[in-house]
This record gives structure tokens, C-alpha cells and sequence, in this order.
């Protein structure tokens, strides 16, 4: 939950250039949002023409500014590079939100050490707030009147007494498609206290906010996780992929975010029987 703002300390060069990175996917995204035209991508998600310009853009500007970084995005080849530092980049994450014109969408920037996220910033241009973190920094919310507050997890400790979140019912044992161990899904929207579908990375945002309790993804990719992991780790949460490893997290195929280990591990418990 939110406290009294402190005044924070300056964010290092890092961030202030990933919330750079964000605002200038921003000024790309709003004059489409309500004007778009979608396609479907191979994969069978929606793609538009605000997804490929958000993340031009952004790559230019790291190009320019870090030449000798990697670049990872959704929706353009990934840069390799001997780099220790990857930027990892969702210009739109929940996309066919944006295509519905639905103001839940937010942009991702990431900044990878060696592999392992540094710092997240997980801007939501339509609703005007921006939830960002760097390890040892923080987790901090900006609000559309410009108010910056430090951001802390619920303490909610048992599933009976959770707000729980998910994206979507796939991989899980109500849509399983071709997933060989689904996530138990129906057991944890039974047991939790209150459920909602709220989804992508406002759900996250919201954990990370103390808003809700725990937040499930059981489909993600290294763009969907890596801007997120930081956010709810400064909060002091608890991150894992769906089955409890926090190993190469960034990579991991699904992601829960709780406020506490012991919420945590009872969801865990419950979708993976």
C-alpha cells in the first residue's frame, strides 16, 4: 500500500532513460489509440501499426544512446550484442485491450544485467500513471497529477482473505488446448476470497501497488515478465513462474506475483496439485 511520500533518491542515468524510452512509446501510441487497424501475427496474436512504431522508436533511441547494448522486443528482431546490459522492450502489452480501445494497456521497458532485470518501468499512457522500480531503489507510482508515491504489497498472507487476478483461462485446466499440466485454475478462482479478470501488466502493477494480493500470467514471453519482476520485487512481493522457479525468471513461460511467501506458496500449492 501506498505511504507518505519520502522524497526518493535521484533515479540513476538507467531509469531516467527507460521512463524516456516509455514517454516516447507514448507520443507513438495515443494518436492511434481508438483509430486502429489490426492484424494477426503468425503466432495469433493482434499487431498494429502503434506496436511497431512504439518499438522503432524506442529502439532508435537506445541505438543512438547505448550502441553497444542488446535490444530484445516483441515486435522486431531481437540485437545481440557482448554486451552485459540488454534493454527488453513491450511497447504494448495487452494489445487486444488497445485494439478494443480499452485504456488498460501499458508499455514495458526493461533493462537486463547479465541476464538478470535491473529495472522495470510499466507505463499505462491512457490511464496516465506510471509504475517503475530499480533494484535497491524502490518501487514508485506516478499518477496522472503528477504525484510520486513509494509502493509497498498488501500483507494479505492466506488465499480465503486474497484479491487474485488473472489474464486469461488458457494453459490452465479450463482451456487447457495443448498444455500437458494446466494450471488448476477453477480450484483457485474457487478458493480465493474475490477474483477478477483484470489482466496483462496492470494486474501486476496492481500487486506491486498493494491493490491486489496476487496476480497469475500463465502465458508470457521474456518482454511480458521482465519489466514486472522488478516492480514487485522492490514492492516486496514475491515472483515466480507458475510452478515456483525463479530460475531464469525472465524467460519463464508463465509468472505469478503475490505480496507475501506464504500467499505464494498457497496458490502454488492449489494450481499445481
Amino acid at each position: 500500500m501506498a505511504e507518505p511520500m519520502s522524497e526518493p533518491k535521484p533515479p540513476s542515468p538507467f531509469l531516467q532513460f527507460a521512463l524516456q524510452l516509455a514517454g516516447v512509446a507514448a507520443a507513438e501510441i495515443m494518436p492511434r489509440f481508438q483509430h486502429v487497424d489490426a492484424r494477426m501475427k503468425a503466432d495469433g496474436t493482434p499487431v498494429t501499426e502503434a506496436d511497431l512504431e512504439a518499438e522503432r522508436v524506442m529502439r532508435e533511441l537506445i541505438q543512438a544512446r547505448y550502441p553497444d547494448h542488446g535490444i530484445m522486443g516483441e515486435e522486431h528482431p531481437e540485437r545481440s550484442s557482448q554486451s552485459e546490459f540488454t534493454w527488453v522492450l513491450d511497447p504494448i502489452d495487452g494489445t487486444a485491450s488497445f485494439t478494443l480501445g480499452i485504456p488498460t494497456f501499458g508499455t514495458l521497458v526493461a533493462l537486463l544485467k547479465n541476464g538478470h532485470p535491473i529495472l522495470g518501468v510499466i507505463n499505462l499512457p491512457a490511464l496516465k500513471e506510471t509504475i517503475y522500480a530499480e533494484l535497491g531503489y524502490g518501487c514508485w507510482y506516478l499518477n496522472k497529477m503528477g504525484e510520486l508515491v513509494q509502493q509497498h504489497v498488501s500483507q494479505v498472507n492466506t488465499l480465503k482473505n486474497a484479491y487474485l487476478s488473472t489474464t486469461g483461462l488458457y494453459n490452465t485446466d479450463i482451456d487447457p488446448k495443448d498444455d500437458l499440466n494446466p494450471f488448476m485454475m477453477g480450484d483457485l478462482i474457487r478458493k480465493a476470497g474475490r477474483f477478477r479478470f483484470v489482466g496483462d501488466c496492470l494486474q501486476h502493477a496492481l500487486v506491486a501497488r498493494g491493490l491486489l494480493d496476487a496476480a497469475l500470467d500463465p502465458a508470457m514471453h521474456p518482454w511480458d515478465n521482465a519489466a514486472i519482476i522488478p516492480c514487485i520485487l522492490e514492492a516486496g512481493g514475491t515472483v515466480s513462474d507458475g510452478s515456483g522457479s525463479t530460475e531464469n525468471i525472465v524467460f519463464s513461460k508463465s509468472l505469478l506475483s503475490s505480496a507475501t511467501p506464504e500467499l505464494h506458496a498457497e496458490i502454488l500449492s492449489v494450481i499445481n496439485p
